[in-house]
Parts: structure tokens; C-alpha cells; sequence
């Protein structure tokens, strides 16, 4: 999440901006154009477990709840781990009744005008070939430092009263996109995390802060440690031709462009969804060890819409009085975590957080990504609701008595109680049979027909 969006009825004009924009993209079909009088309100549920809130300042370790990821536990599901991001906070695993039981800190900057590790988004690979050994790896963004880390999972050494996580990332990584060190704190640095298997090798696709890239990273073993090579990237769009033929550029930072965070690998399609915060979610196919066309999917409601920064609170003033009204009508910018709940032939859906209203919004895997419908998180008697939600993550598969039916995990961006005015955030843990129970038409809840841990 960027700047703050301010809503004013004053009208503006958008301002001109360099573009990185393909020669052409597509729109597909089911992409919204308005707000429809007619759907539905969103469904509600209530989370079943929380993670301890973590705070945002120097007492908490600067730490801020970003993204999640779930590992599954072949041997004992119920015993799985759910993996968060907390910025320069580091990196917290937590068991499923949301308890904390290992910290990781992030690293240290390596000099005095260096900026330090930042882990931004966490996401999986199951049964990574690492030293001989088929290793399940959580691979994180660091933001900070312009790399991907590594940390090797092992579910036996909770048992044994051990940290599950060891960081086994390579010494010799170099940065994403960075061309040298100090053009790494810049920080236009890696962002978003989205990872996938196929034909036995592991990849990561990955984002750049503040600018409309994405690269595909291929791992690599490195004398017993994880490394990676690039194979591919793409820009995305940075400035929209509007049906009225003119020009309209997403509100940023100065400085910055129309950035993407929240990203997930369809792991039977090999479809990437991809979230550009302030215009909407793009598909792309992954094909070969490279990018396919990038299609937009479904729009913010705030695209289209006129602007102006105001600088001295630093954040985006739209003009919704002179909106054209070319927007989606199912995601409030920022569109944030996306997630994708596999069921058999090809069913399912792709789950996206609308966080500027903090609804998720629910779209079909077949038959053009159509709209499902859209849901909030409550508060209820054991936890409080979700707000504002950066990163999510979804499970189709038994973790034991607590969740049966898989889990939905999502980021609290205004954990409660808060601490006095400190800033509060943490993850919510939530029954998938609810989440699909809360539909007026509920939706699958497939267990058996897709594996995590067999994503090739």
C-alpha cells in the first residue's frame, strides 16, 4: 500500500506521466464498468484464530504485518505453519491457533547509509531439490535489500522443540532489479511474491516497488543453498487510453508509477494474477519460462478518475465528481492479496482484497473469471474483524479438527485492541467452509481433487 486516497468534489485534471506501457493490452469481457445497483451485499464471516498483534514502531521492531502463506504438514496437518511478513519486523511463524513459534529478524543494513532488510511478501515451494534433498522452501521479498530469501522448512523440529525455519539463501544473490548496491537504496527495489512449480523446476515472479515490472526468477541450488537467475519480465501499463480517448495516468508518490504487490500462480493453469494497486487485477500466462500478454481482468472502481497530489499530506486527492465512470464496481483501490482456491476440473476461484472498502472479491477460475461475489471479515466473540487487508492466502486442503475444510488467512490492517495510538496489525485465521457457507449460493469446497505440495 502506498499513499493514502482522498476523495474531494473538486474537479482536477490528471497530470501528464512517463509511460512503460506494452504496445497493446487486452480488456477482458468480465472487466466492470459501474457500480451495479443490483449486487449483492458482501457476505460476512468471523475469524476463527488471530496472530498477536505486532506494532509499528521502535518498541515492536518496526514490525508490520504484510503477507501470508500457509505450509502444509504432510505427516500431521494440524500441526501446520502459517508463515507472515512483518516488513522490516522481519518474519513470524505461527502455529494454526495463531500463536507465535519462531522470529526471524530481518537483516541488518549493511552500512551506515544502507537501508535494512524489509520482508514484503511470503509465498511456497514444496519439495525443491536443494543438496540432494527435497527441501519446501518460503520465499520472501526483501524489499529492503533488493533480494529474494530462502529459508528451508522442517516441520519435525517444531515436534522437537526447534525453529521449523532456517534461512538457506544463497551468500552470492544478487539484486532483482537493482543494477548495484546503491542504486538498491533507491528502493525501487523487489516487492511483490508470487512462486510456482513446473517440470520439476521452482519459480518466483516478482514486482518492483514503484514501477509497473514484473521479473520471472527461475531457483537455482547453489552448493546446498537457493539462488536464482532471471528468465523473463514485463512492464504493465503505466498510462490507460480511456473510452472518451483521453489519457489517464494512476495516482502515485512523485517519482513512483502504478505498482503491483499482490500476486498468485494459478499451480494447475500456470496463470499469473497480478494486482496493480490502483488499477486492477491482471491475468498472465506463464508459458515456457516466460510472460504471456497481460490481460485486465477486473477494474478498480477508482480508474479513470481524475486527480491531484496534495504534497503536504502527502497523499492522493481524486476528484469523484468528475468520474467518467470507466471504473470496476468490485474492488476499491487498493487492489491488494490475491489467492487462488483450486477445485477439480478446472473450478474455483481467484479471491482479491478490494482494500480501500476491506471486502475481498471472489472470481471464478473458468468461465472468464465472472464475478462470484464479495465478503468481509466480522468481528466476532473470539476476534475482531479485518480491515484494510494488504496479503491473503487460501488452503483447500484438511488441517486438522480446527479447520477440516482448508483455511482462508488474511492480514488485519487495524488489529484490535489497539496500544494506545500505536499502530496494530496481525493475521486472521478463517474455516473455508465458512468463508463458502457465508454465500447466498455457496461456494465449493473441494478437499481432495488438488495438492499443494504436488504443484507439478
Amino acid at each position: 500500500m502506498r499513499s493514502a486516497i482522498r476523495r474531494t468534489t473538486h474537479r482536477t485534471a490528471p497530470r501528464s506521466r512517463r509511460t512503460t506501457a506494452l504496445a497493446a493490452f487486452v480488456v477482458l469481457a468480465c472487466a466492470s464498468t459501474a457500480m451495479a445497483a443490483g449486487d449483492p451485499s458482501p457476505s460476512k464471516v468471523t475469524a476463527d484464530a488471530e496472530t498477536p498483534a505486532v506494532h509499528d514502531d521502535d518498541a515492536g521492531g518496526n514490525a508490520d504485518a504484510d503477507d501470508p502463506a500457509v505450509w502444509v504438514n504432510p505427516d500431521k496437518p494440524g500441526q501446520s505453519l502459517v508463515v507472515g511478513t512483518l516488513k522490516e519486523g522481519g518474519l513470524d511463524v505461527y502455529g494454526l491457533d495463531g500463536s507465535r513459534v519462531q522470529h526471524i529478524a530481518a537483516p541488518a543494513a549493511p552500512g551506515d547509509d544502507a537501508a535494512p532488510g524489509r520482508f514484503n511478501n511470503v509465498d511456497l515451494v514444496y519439495g525443491f531439490e536443494l543438496d540432494g534433498k527435497k527441501t519446501d522452501l518460503a520465499l520472501v521479498s526483501d524489499r529492503g535489500r533488493d533480494r529474494i530469501r530462502a529459508f528451508a522448512i522442517d516441520g519435525a523440529a517444531l515436534a522437537e522443540g526447534k525453529a521449523p525455519l532456517r534461512d538457506v539463501t544463497s551468500d552470492d544473490v544478487k539484486p532483482v532489479f537493482a543494477g548495484d548496491e546503491g542504486e538498491v537504496d533507491k528502493q525501487h527495489t523487489a516487492y511483490g511474491l508470487a512462486a510456482y512449480s513446473h517440470d520439476g523446476d521452482a519459480y518466483a515472479v516478482v514486482s518492483q516497488r514503484a514501477e509497473t515490472r514484473m521479473a520471472l526468477l527461475k531457483l537455482k541450488d547453489d552448493d546446498g543453498k537457493v539462488g536464482y537467475k532471471s528468465e523473463d519480465s514485463v512492464d504493465l501499463p503505466g498510462t490507460f487510453t480511456l473510452p472518451n480517448h483521453k489519457k489517464w495516468t494512476p495516482c502515485a508518490d512523485p517519482g513512483e508509477h502504478a505498482q503491483v504487490e499482490g500476486m498468485a500462480v494459478d499451480q494447475e493453469e500456470h496463470i499469473l494474477y497480478a494486482a496493480q494497486e490502483d488499477v486492477g487485477v491482471w491475468r498472465v500466462d506463464l508459458d515456457d519460462e516466460e510472460f504471456g500478454a497481460p490481460a485486465l481482468m477486473d477494474k478498480v472502481r477508482e480508474y479513470g478518475v481524475p486527480w491531484t497530489y496534495d504534497t503536504e499530506e502527502e497523499e492522493c486527492v481524486i476528484d469523484t465528481s468528475a468520474d467518467p465512470g470507466f471504473g470496476g464496481r468490485h474492488l476499491a483501490a487498493d487492489a491488494e492479496g490475491i489467492t487462488v482456491y483450486h477445485a477439480e476440473d478446472g473450478k474455483g476461484y481467484v479471491l482479491a482484497s478490494s482494500q480501500g472498502d476491506s471486502t475481498f472479491a471472489v472470481y471464478r477460475r473458468d468461465r472468464g473469471n465472472a464475478w462470484v461475489g464479495s465478503f468481509t471479515v466480522a468481528d466476532g466473540r473470539a476476534t475482531d474483524g479485518v480491515q484494510h487487508s494488504d496479503g491473503s492466502t487460501v488452503v483447500n486442503v484438511p488441517l486438522g479438527g480446527k479447520f477440516p475444510k482448508g483455511m482462508w488467512v488474511s492480514q488485519d490492517g487495524e488489529a484490535t485492541p489497539a496500544d494506545g495510538d500505536r499502530e496494530s496489525t496481525g493475521y486472521k485465521l478463517v474455516r473455508w467452509d465458512a468463508v463458502a457457507s457465508a454465500f447466498p449460493q455457496p461456494l465449493i469446497v473441494d478437499t481432495t481433487s488438488f495438492d499443494p505440495r504436488d504443484t507439478d
